[in-house]
């Protein structure tokens, strides 16, 4: 369908891409993966026809239509949220129009048996045919459906435009794209802006798609559902693989051993040629063996192996300054912006040590509650920070934030005090800001660079409760893996603001879902929310079935929703005993630990360097029991509360 040939785009002496080359067939899934700044971003916009390459072609019929969704768009705010999607039929808003218009025309001429007539019936027949083939009859449906698909509420539809984020107006760009139903699908980062409900629907609409699909993605969860072929773009070249993202890379793994195996094994059959010519060259017994090996080597194809590219950020968090048990607790909490409520009477509480996610569709006051708990809006209600709790926040619109016209140097060293501004560099070399590279303008830094400077900004001063806000939105898979490796060895209370299922998997324990003003507490991680989601949207369909049920099919129903209400329920309490048996466990070890170090105290003949060794180690020791009983406490509570709630 799309045949892209020997391409290649330079910027000075810096080659981008290198000559590559692949097809893009009816159907493909294709994932485009790899770091930011490898040109993944640069190859969408050349196959939509929007930049040319230095070198090479891209083919496609003429009759292929191509619908592309960038990063970043510039858009015409100046209608409502429905027309601007209708804007997407604008040929069958123009047919439409010429059947109203051909249809009146008929209607006033009396001259049934002229030619001009006649022309105009079967300019109309014409006409309405092709607005039924391309569903006329029900456009209107189709978007509200999209819309609705992509967290709109009904109410919203007659919005102006112009009092949308940014977030939500793409949301409208990518409606319109759908809604076109292009033969190729190019998306650039679709998912930043979608809470993960709208995540969910569009990979639903994505897998039965009947076009093509090539994106960009650095959410493995949502390449993983919707793709079935990766290519990589790494230093210039492309790495093709009829598989997923997860499957890729361990197909790539493997490739890339037998590749080095094939290689050591041809270099040392070079060496023993090499070797075996030097030891022989000047003996005349062996100049045809000689000349023989000479040929050989000159025919042999040296395997190459495939350069990878390792720059990664090197992230650590400072350890955390102690902070009370309780780090953050809001009681009656509520937060309008004039006549629009976001939170309402919101009840929340947050220990010292916990990892949590907040989640639910945009617009529900997950942005909103982090940014009262920073300090940075007002509110009604009560809102407590515990002892000695230091913040530090990573906003969503980070980018927004930073100073265009200061250097990557110049931003870092306005905020840097004391002796940390002599290893301005050496913290900026760690994230990938080497060289000349700190004396770029911020305003000509990739999505992914931006983040990853205010992440630099965010280690400055040790804090002991992070509040980031779609802190992954414009990271590469790799810096992802690195941040949420950071985050995992964070010592500190972590709240995250995430749409990235992947990324939250395994690194919290709990999560506060926000919806309809209101904020819910679930126990468990990530994909233990999404589970007992659908046993609660199963509840809801259940709830509208019943009026039509019958007796048989109710008691049928009800059986259904009790065993899976007890099997949610059994899961969530052996998920706590275990969590307050693990704890259980480490805290006797610890105590076993000190009892020993008490011991060795009592024993003579201990060197005052031993001593003091023993003694730091006690005092750790005690530190990390105390957390450890804290937080046996705050299991023991949220097992009794399960219960209470649970068991009537």
């Amino acid at each position: 369908m799309v045949s892209v040939q020997d391409l290649s785009v330079t910027f000075g002496s810096f080659d981008l891409l290198n000559n590559i080359s692949f097809l893009i067939n009816d159907q493909d899934r294709i994932g485009l993966a790899g770091r930011n700044g490898a040109g993944k971003s640069t190859l969408l916009k050349i196959i939509a026809g929007l930049q040319s390459p230095s070198s090479g072609s891209v083919d496609m019929p003429k009759e292929l239509t191509v619908g592309y969704l960038p990063q970043q768009m510039r858009v015409d705010d100046s209608t409502t949220v429905l027309n601007e999607t209708l804007t997407s039929f604008s040929e069958l808003i123009g047919l439409s129009e010429e059947i109203e218009h051909t249809g009146a025309e008929i209607s006033r001429r009396e001259d049934y048996e002229s030619a001009e007539y006649l022309r105009l019936c079967d300019h109309l027949t014409v006409v309405e045919e092709r607005y039924r083939i391309l569903g006329g009859t029900n456009y209107l449906a189709e978007a509200e459906q999209t819309l609705t698909g992509l967290g709109f509420e009904r109410s919203d539809y007659d919005r102006p435009t112009r009092e949308l984020s940014g977030g939500w107006r793409m949301r409208i760009e990518l409606a319109k794209i759908l809604l076109k139903k292009p033969s190729l699908f190019l998306l650039d980062e679709p998912t930043n802006h979608l809470d993960i409900e709208s995540i969910q629907w569009l990979e639903a609409f994505l897998a039965t798609y009947p076009g093509a699909v090539v994106l960009v993605s650095h959410d493995k969860a949502f390449l993983d559902a919707v793709t079935r072929r990766t290519i990589e773009i790494s230093l210039g070249k492309i790495y093709d693989y009829k598989a997923s993202w997860s499957k890729y890379l361990i197909l790539r793994k493997e490739r890339r051993e037998q590749q080095l195996a094939a290689y050591r094994n041809q270099q040392k059959m070079i060496d023993d040629t090499e070797k075996f010519i030097d030891r022989f060259r000047y003996k005349a017994t062996k100049a045809v063996q000689v000349q023989s090996k000479i040929k050989q080597l000159d025919k042999v194809e040296r395997i190459e192996i495939d350069e990878e590219d390792n720059s990664a950020i090197n992230l650590r968090f400072p350890p955390a300054p102690r902070s009370g048990t309780d780090v953050i607790k809001a009681e009656h909490l509520s937060k309008s912006f004039g006549a629009l409520t976001v939170l309402n009477r919101v009840e929340l509480k947050i220990h010292r040590g916990e990892k949590v996610a907040f989640v639910g569709r945009n617009g529900e006051g997950k942005t909103t509650m982090s940014r009262i708990i920073t300090g940075e809006l007002d509110h009604t209600g009560s809102l407590i920070k515990g002892h000695n709790v230091r913040i530090g926040y990573f906003a969503q619109n980070q980018d927004e934030l930073l100073d265009e016209s200061r250097t990557v140097l110049q931003t870092i060293d306005d905020v840097a005090k004391g002796d940390v501004r002599t290893k301005i560099r050496d913290m900026l070399g760690a994230f990938l800001f080497r060289g000349d590279e700190v004396e770029k303008k911020v305003k000509v830094l990739s999505g992914g660079e931006r983040s990853r400077l205010a992440l630099v900004k965010l280690l400055l001063e040790p804090v002991n409760l992070l509040v980031l806000d779609e802190p992954t939105n414009h990271l590469d898979m790799r810096s992802k893996d690195i941040l949420k490796q950071a985050l995992l060895k964070y010592d500190g209370t972590l709240i995250v603001v995430s749409h990235d299922r992947d990324f939250l998997d395994g690194l919290v324990t709990k999560v506060f879902e926000f919806r309809h003003n209101r904020v819910r507490e679930h126990i468990g991680g990530i994909y233990d929310f999404l589970r007992r989601k659908k046993i609660e949207n199963l509840k809801e369909l259940e709830k509208k079935e019943k009026k039509t049920q019958g007796p048989a099919e109710q008691n049928a129903s009800q059986n259904k929703q009790r065993y899976l209400e007890k099997k949610e329920f059994e899961k969530t309490l052996r998920k706590l005993r275990k969590r307050l048996e693990d704890t259980e466990t480490d805290i006797e070890r610890i105590e076993s630990e000190i009892r020993e170090i008490d011991k060795s105290f009592m024993e003579p003949g201990n060197s005052s360097e031993e001593h003091n060794l023993a003694f730091e180690r006690y005092r750790e020791l005690k530190e990390t029991l105390n957390t450890h009983m804290d937080l046996w406490g705050q299991i023991s509570e949220e097992l009794e509360a399960f219960m209470k709630n649970n068991i009537q």
